[in-house]
């Protein structure tokens, strides 16, 4: 009677278990596309992983806060296109009246349309972007322009002079735009100040106060055209930024399929052989098994 030494069963039994991980880490680089998928697979490779991964987070926050500051400046931007349009129809208005051949009641007409014009920039100055004031310094939730019986010109500033900053590269910010005390009520060219001024002078049918009123609007005008520059000039960067950053997370992205990505052709090669190893093994080892309890009964 022979009997298998136990030595055997237990290389068997060692061999078998190779040969079943084997098959496991061919089937999970067959399903998850990856060479890595634990520490262990490659320690190296594995932290770089880690890095990589890291790197591309800190690209997609960027790419997330240029997004959002894309959406608020040219939000702003299109608000201060309005305000634009707006004063420049006002100065327009002012001309019409400056003729000096106009009747008392079209005169009124024309105050009138200047009366609207200013609450047309009022509602541009409350503009907001995903419930925030972007023309109200830091407090966004605060609505920036609020009728006030106080102010000459019927309107007042409710926000504040300070900026928010957002980062949107390393080491790089850019601030959410301008305060409305920079753009509407700067000294010497506030807005509904110049509006109410020469609506004023259309209603008396004063000339030398319509030209002066004229000229209070168009240098708020020119004052509104030169802060909406800041607006153009961060937007053509952030473009340019946003660019940047696509083209870097494309190649940190190859680099980490570079890094653990499996070849699809051999993966399924190794996974067939493993197959076939295994079975082969387990072939192996029921005939041991078999030839033993045969030896055993003679």
């Amino acid at each position: 009677m022979r009997i298998v030494p136990s030595e055997l069963y237990s290389d068997l039994l060692s061999n078998l278990q190779i040969d079943r991980q084997n098959v496991n880490q061919a089937v999970e680089e067959a399903s998850s596309g990856q060479s890595v998928n634990t520490l262990s697979d490659n320690p190296l490779a594995a932290g770089q992983l880690v890095i990589n991964r890291a790197q591309i987070a800190d690209v997609d926050q960027f790419s997330y806060s240029i997004n959002t500051v894309q959406g608020s400046l040219n939000t702003a931007d299109s608000a201060l296109n309005s305000v634009v349009s707006s004063l420049t129809q006002a100065v327009s208005v002012g001309t019409e009246a400056a003729g000096g051949t106009l009747t008392s009641t079209q005169l009124q007409a024309l105050a009138q349309q200047i009366d609207q014009i200013s609450q047309q920039a009022v509602g541009l100055a409350n503009t907001t972007y995903q419930g925030n004031y972007v023309f109200a310094g830091t407090t966004v939730t605060t609505q920036p322009y609020v009728a006030s019986s106080s102010s000459p010109s019927g309107i007042a500033y409710a926000g504040n002079n300070n900026t928010n900053s957002v980062e949107v590269g390393e080491g790089q910010t850019v601030t959410l735009g301008l305060p409305g005390s920079q753009i509407f009520n700067a000294p010497g060219a506030d807005v509904f100040q110049s509006l109410t001024d020469l609506s004023n002078a259309i209603q008396s049918g004063n000339q030398n106060s319509i030209a002066s009123g004229i000229s209070e609007v168009q240098t708020s005008l020119n004052n509104v055209v030169a802060q909406r520059s800041l607006y153009g000039d961060t937007l053509q960067q952030l473009n340019s930024d946003s660019t940047n950053l696509s083209q870097e997370t494309l190649t940190l992205q190859q680099f980490q399929t570079n890094l653990i990505g499996a070849n699809e052709a051999q993966v399924a090669t190794n996974l067939s052989q493993a197959q076939t190893t295994l079975q082969a093994a387990i072939a192996a080892a029921s005939q041991v098994s078999q030839d033993s309890l045969l030896n055993y009964l003679k």
